[in-house]
């Protein structure tokens, strides 16, 4: 699997650099499900010896970005119905309660901003950009929650969002979208409104409904 390389700060540890780029990678869904990776493909495309790369893997394992079989081969995950269900579980119970925490914060100025990036949700989808769609909707998402104030929550969120990435660009092909996210429009609307009820509505509508239609 060709991995592209991503500018990657020299301040860091090598295989902190690595580990960055590469659940940047995976996260935005610029790897398919099942993506077969090599330490020394990892280690070429980043400059890298093989200690950095197996290390930077190690923690995307343990993070369930990536698997590991019992052979040692290296692949992104091809998550089973039952572990989509649970993933989309976990984002319901999860993302409406960052988004309740988020409400007292919920300034013009933030509203604003969520515009500007659903906006941009827009051009990726007009653009056909699978992950430039799942890169600006997951901002869009992090945005709100940041204002929440609960960095072990969004933190466990963000991990959902690693172990789906690759799920995501699959699901992306699956809806085959010619236009933005409908709910997109219910969140900002509720957050205008101070509507928590249907903010967590919103919320849980827009995380959930296209990772259940993968199912089956």
């Amino acid at each position: 699997m060709l991995i592209q390389p991503r500018p990657v700060d020299s301040n860091t540890s090598a295989h902190e650099r690595v580990y960055r780029a590469l659940r940047t990678q995976i996260m935005h869904g610029e790897l398919a499900p099942g993506a077969a990776l090599t330490l020394r493909g990892i280690g070429k495309t980043y400059g890298v010896s093989m200690t950095p790369a197996r290390e930077a893997v190690r923690r995307l394992v343990a993070e369930g970005a990536l698997f590991l079989s019992s052979s040692g081969r290296v692949s992104t995950p091809a998550l089973s119905n039952e572990r989509i269900e649970e993933l989309a579980t976990l984002r319901a119970m999860l993302e409406p309660e960052l988004a309740s925490r988020a409400l007292p914060r919920a300034h013009f100025a933030l509203i604003e901003r969520l515009e500007t990036i659903n906006q941009g949700v827009s051009q990726m989808v007009a653009r056909h950009d699978a992950t430039g769609y799942i890169r600006m909707n997951l901002e869009f998402h992090r945005m709100l929650y940041l204002r929440a104030q609960a960095p072990a929550m969004l933190a466990m969120t963000e991990t959902v969002w690693l172990q789906l990435g690759p799920t995501m660009r699959a699901l992306y092909g699956r809806l085959n979208r010619k236009e933005p996210p409908y709910h997109h429009k219910l969140i900002l609307g509720a957050l205008k409104a101070g509507d928590e009820p249907g903010l967590r509505l919103a919320i849980r509508t827009d995380v959930t409904q296209g990772l259940r239609m993968l199912k089956g």
